[in-house]
């Protein structure tokens, strides 16, 4: 059988790589010439997790039941949930592929792959949300000694991201970008495979640090920076590390590259809990003095939920509870107005203007009509602001609905609908992220 790599690339994006450092990437350029190439739809949320998980099952958000990096436990109001592999119940590629002729795999980064599980007869090194080589990182465990002996200054993910210093996450993110491509060569040229897939978070953490200064339409670009084309020569160096990881990959492999989303300048934050109390569905019983996470709102018993009617959590896509009788502990909406409930708010929210009360384009999503199916517990909205162009704040207590900064620390981008797919197989290519798993199984 042929063998099949894939690299991903996390965040991106088509009009960036297929535009404007088109001719700056001669070894993905390659791969596009000899096969073919083009934008690659996203799921909703398009965020890492789970957009990764469902490339690599060909299951939506709702099908595995994961709607973002935190998600709710239960129906109570402060209690949440971190994505873990452990929450991940469908087949991922890999065991597909093991399980197909007990074909040999490597796993490296894949986002949503911490704690290291288990591959019959393969190895795993986990994604970003490790926290460091102490944690159970690999599979098999021994592994990570061989990790620290080859990569000594092997890091999970960027130090210092959504922190000030500029320079220091540019080091960075080259660091980890180096580190983890020097492992990904070593066991692509020290181990048997049939299936080896490799992830990068570097460019991911290079969009959301440095958009503004690469992009001169942004609001906050300065063309006088010093990180003016850190972006542009960061893609340079990844390219000529793909390009050394190629040259270890036997000659008829079938190669794939691929991003779960992409990325577009962010214009700044919409303060939606704020919204939802001027409009009277969140309620509090005493308004913070500052800007305060919602969440911290609710361990200190200040949302009066015998009035309230919804709440929301930030983030590039923003996910709104219902309180509903007899299902959250204090439900105010009687179960039989839920849908509309939602209605009502969907409309409002989908007319909320931008700052300058020009029209943009606002999206909210029920998960049960966009989803296969929902399991575990699904926000009862998902949203998106201005084209995802302006995030979702979590905060409340804000002096204006409108923040130019994130919440969570500095950022220049959101995420956009459409990533990459680049393969050197000639013929008809997926189209949606969701199509991959399938595309990659097909010859088993």
């Amino acid at each position: 059988m042929t063998k099949t790599a894939v690299i991903g690339l996390d965040c991106a994006d088509p009009n960036l790589v297929f535009g404007e450092l088109w001719n700056e990437l001669p070894n993905l350029r390659s791969l596009a010439e000899v096969g073919t190439f083009g934008p690659l739809r996203s799921v909703v949320p398009p965020i890492t997790v789970p957009a990764w998980m469902c490339m690599v099952t060909g299951k939506d958000p709702g099908e595995l039941g994961i709607y973002g990096f935190r998600n709710r436990p239960d129906h109570s109001y402060g209690n949440v949930s971190f994505a873990t592999s452990g929450m991940l119940r469908s087949e991922p590629v890999w065991q597909t592929f093991a399980r197909a002729g007990n074909k040999r795999c490597i796993i490296l980064n894949v986002p949503m792959t911490y704690p290291a599980r288990s591959i019959q007869n393969g190895c795993m090194v986990s994604g970003f949300l490790a926290p460091s080589l102490k944690s159970q990182c690999t599979w098999p465990p021994g592994l990570k000694d061989e990790l620290q002996q080859i990569c000594p200054c092997y890091l999970f993910d960027t130090e210092g991201f959504r922190g000030p210093n500029k320079q220091k996450v540019l080091e960075s993110v080259y660091s980890l970008t180096k580190e983890q491509f020097r492992f990904a060569r070593h066991t692509a040229n020290t181990r048997p495979w049939d299936f080896f897939m490799f992830v990068s978070i570097g460019p991911d953490r290079m969009h959301h640090t440095f958009w503004a200064h690469h992009d001169p339409t942004h609001p906050k670009h300065n063309p006088k920076s010093p990180f003016k084309n850190a972006i542009r020569n960061y893609y340079r160096y990844i390219d000529t590390e793909i390009g050394e990881l190629l040259s270890l990959f036997p000659q008829n492999t079938r190669i794939v590259v691929v991003s779960d989303h992409g990325i577009q300048k962010m214009h700044g934050g919409f303060a939606l809990n704020d919204w939802l109390i001027r409009e009277g569905y969140l309620v509090l019983k005493k308004q913070p003095g500052d800007p305060t996470p919602l969440g911290n709102l609710i361990s200190d018993d200040m949302v009066d939920w015998s009035k309230t009617i919804a709440w929301a959590w930030g983030g590039y896509t923003g996910k709104v509870f219902l309180n509903i009788k007899a299902r959250e502990p204090q439900g105010f909406v009687p179960q039989g107005r839920m849908e509309q409930v939602l209605e009502k708010l969907k409309a409002k929210m989908q007319q909320i203007p931008g700052e300058d009360g020009e029209s943009i384009k606002n999206e909210c999503f029920e998960p049960q009509a966009i989803y296969n199916n929902t399991n575990n517990i699904a926000p009862d909205l998902l949203v998106h602001l201005g084209g995802l162009s302006r995030r979702v704040l979590g905060t409340v207590g804000n002096a204006s609905l409108y923040m130019h900064e994130n919440d969570t620390g500095p950022d220049d981008a959101n995420h956009a609908m459409d990533g990459i797919f680049i393969s050197n197989q000639p013929g008809p290519r997926p189209r949606s992220l969701l199509q991959i798993h399938d595309y990659l199984t097909n010859s088993l």
